[in-house]
């Protein structure tokens, strides 16, 4: 709590501690019948406060730690006092009281009294101040959660929609996925889209930065997907077209996106912005490269073709497969990623692997085997 806590309540706590604990050296006066001049007593009174506040400062900071600099701390603070003994002794005791010494005693009584009074006050005031400050500050920060909360929950519902469920029937093909957000809420999504004909459409992307406004963008794109696909179907004019109403939309950010349409007859349209390159067989498949969604209005993908016999497999994924990055800094890469899509490699296993190599964002793996 202390760390987050804003240091001019920090200065009034310790100013506080540093009041509460002067009265000491005013009751001491007292007890010593205000045997000590006033400048040994305003020593003694201002080096207790600051011994005290340092004591309640390190306490704060270094916690379990404390006791660490405590006997070093406390040894100086005993150094202090006896030096003010010896430099600023107290006055001999009082055998009898005249007239005069009877009243320095008692206005020296009622000065320690009114002391001790103004110190435990100033004090108080000082706690008073931060225990309010403290607990508007906590209120501010449970409804600053609550409305995260309340944020996250509406964009897990987005989440919901980048990646389906359950697949619907694509008649030719296996569907295989799987997701793995980097955070509670991620930044990329896959749609697989039922077309007229028996074709499908199978959309994979990634959406430049994380949280609400990432989920934001990607529930835009999905319903501009949707209708779109209802009267587009080849890949790149699809992409085209959610370009242009994302640049006309958007506020900054980009999209890269790779859109695959499925004929059962095994012919493959595809087309990408500026998304990694899919792979058929372990093998990559070669693209021009284009730019990512959202960036320039006039941008069209290119778009080729190929086809797939029984048992081939068309393997989708984003860059959070390759960026996998372990603690020494040294990413997944290509190479790994490749060897295991030689292996035949399920996408779970391809996305556990660059999981337990240091995951730094999300991952999809989508895998399309031709299975007629």
């Amino acid at each position: 709590m202390w760390k987050t806590t804003p240091r001019w309540s920090m200065a009034v706590f310790l100013l506080a501690v540093f009041f509460v604990f002067t009265s000491f050296g005013f009751v001491t006066d007292s007890m010593d019948m205000g045997r000590q001049s006033a400048l040994r007593l305003a020593f003694a009174v201002v080096a207790i406060g600051l011994f005290s506040a340092v004591y309640a400062a390190l306490g704060i900071t270094l916690r379990q730690r404390f006791w660490i600099p405590f006997v070093p701390l406390f040894l100086l603070q005993s150094l202090c006092m006896n030096l003010l003994n010896r430099w600023l002794p107290e006055a001999p005791p009082l055998t009898q009281l005249d007239a005069a010494q009877l009243s320095r005693f008692q206005n020296r009584l009622t000065f320690d009294g009114a002391a001790v009074m103004a110190s435990v006050v100033l004090g108080y005031v000082g706690f008073v101040v931060v225990s309010i400050a403290e607990a508007r500050r906590r209120i501010r920060l449970q409804t600053d959660k609550a409305a995260l909360e309340t944020e996250l929950a509406a964009a897990r519902e987005i989440q919901r929609l980048m990646v389906p469920e359950e697949l619907p029937p694509t008649p030719g093909y296996a569907i295989d996925d799987i997701y793995r957000p980097a955070a509670e809420v991620g930044g990329d999504f896959f749609q697989v889209i039922p077309l007229g004909g028996g074709q499908t459409l199978v959309v994979i992307g990634d959406v430049s930065g994380k949280g609400l406004s990432a989920a934001m963008i990607v529930s835009m794109l999905i319903g501009m997907l949707d209708a779109t696909s209802r009267t587009i179907q080849d890949p790149a004019q699809i992409l085209a077209e959610l370009n242009r109403r994302l640049f006309e939309r958007k506020q900054g950010g980009f999209v890269t996106c790779l859109a695959a349409r499925l004929d059962p007859g095994g012919r493959v349209a595809l087309a990408s912005a500026g998304h990694l390159p899919a792979w058929l067989n372990g093998a990559e498949v070669a693209m021009a490269g284009s730019l990512p969604l959202g960036l320039l209005a006039s941008a069209v993908p290119e778009q080729i073709h190929l086809e797939m016999r029984q048992g081939d497999r068309l393997l989708l994924i984003t860059d959070g497969v390759v960026e996998a990055r372990d603690a020494q800094g040294a990413l997944f890469g290509f190479e790994r990623a490749r060897a295991l899509m030689q292996q035949e490699a399920s996408p779970l296993a391809i996305a556990e692997a660059a999981v337990h190599h240091g995951q730094e964002d999300d991952l999809t793996v989508i895998s399309i085997v031709r299975t007629a």
